[in-house]
């Protein structure tokens, strides 16, 4: 159990871009058009970003493996290794180009758990858990990072924007929708009718979620405000998450 070389590759992408960001000008503010600074925004995000889905994937991983899946080890989902967690166009290029699209963190890559040999089904919960709350949990502590640099500096503004996101992609996941890890957590409690029934729609199911995200600026705005109530709770800044929101969407001002 080891980071293998691709990980620790996307980290090094993140601290180039945080390097950039920090020394770009930001002086500006959301008028800023300093190719450093916005160049370090980008890249600190989104290869954040995927540094944080691997996470959330070894989240469920580990939690599989510790609680009775043995064959976890063996389709190496234990290292860290983005590559392995399903198709990397389907699990890890569409979702960062929606993110770059639309701002909204789609669930990627997926590890494929033998349920049937996880010893509870409280333990089948927490598998399911595990991958959110890695994603909390890294929200939570970019935010207590962000809270020792200073205010008005470049990197302030990337580590709140992407705070803020893992806070949002806590939120989608959470969601008990066939598909998603929230539906996973409950579906072990759930009558063999309910469980029939999600296993009917579930590739269905959060294609309508995302068409409603995407589609109606009320949903999207909801979950916008719930996210930035929980980012605030953390300690975050909607102001500095939104002009580092704001530098990542450069090409649309």
């Amino acid at each position: 159990m080891r980071p293998s070389p691709v990980f620790l590759g996307i980290l090094a992408v993140a601290i180039l871009g945080g390097f950039l960001a920090a020394y770009g000008d930001s002086s500006s503010l959301l008028g800023s058009k300093d190719p450093m600074f916005i160049a370090g925004v980008v890249l600190l995000v989104a290869a954040g970003w995927i540094a944080s889905l691997t996470l959330h994937e070894f989240g469920h991983a580990i939690v599989a493996y510790r609680g009775g899946d043995g064959s976890i080890a063996e389709k190496g989902y234990l290292d860290l290794d983005v590559r392995k967690y399903t198709d990397p166009v389907l699990s890890i290029l569409l979702p960062l180009i929606f993110l770059l699209i639309g701002g909204i963190p789609l669930p990627g890559g997926a590890v494929w758990i033998n349920r049937g040999a996880l010893r509870t089904r409280a333990t089948s919960m927490w598998v399911s858990l595990a991958g959110p709350l890695s994603n909390l949990g890294v929200g939570a502590a970019l935010c207590l990072v962000v809270a020792l640099v200073p205010m008005a500096h470049g990197l302030f503004y990337g580590l709140s924007y992407l705070a803020l996101l893992q806070v949002m992609t806590f939120l989608i996941n959470i969601l008990p929708i066939p598909g998603l890890d929230g539906w996973g957590a409950i579906e072990p409690y759930l009558s063999p009718q309910a469980r029939a029934f999600g296993a009917r729609v579930r590739p269905w199911a959060p294609l309508v979620l995302f068409a409603l995200l995407f589609g109606f600026r009320a949903v999207s705005n909801l979950l916008r405000h719930v996210a930035n109530v929980i980012f605030g709770v953390l300690g975050g800044s909607e102001t500095a998450s939104g002009i580092g929101e704001y530098a990542f969407f450069f090409w649309q001002h």
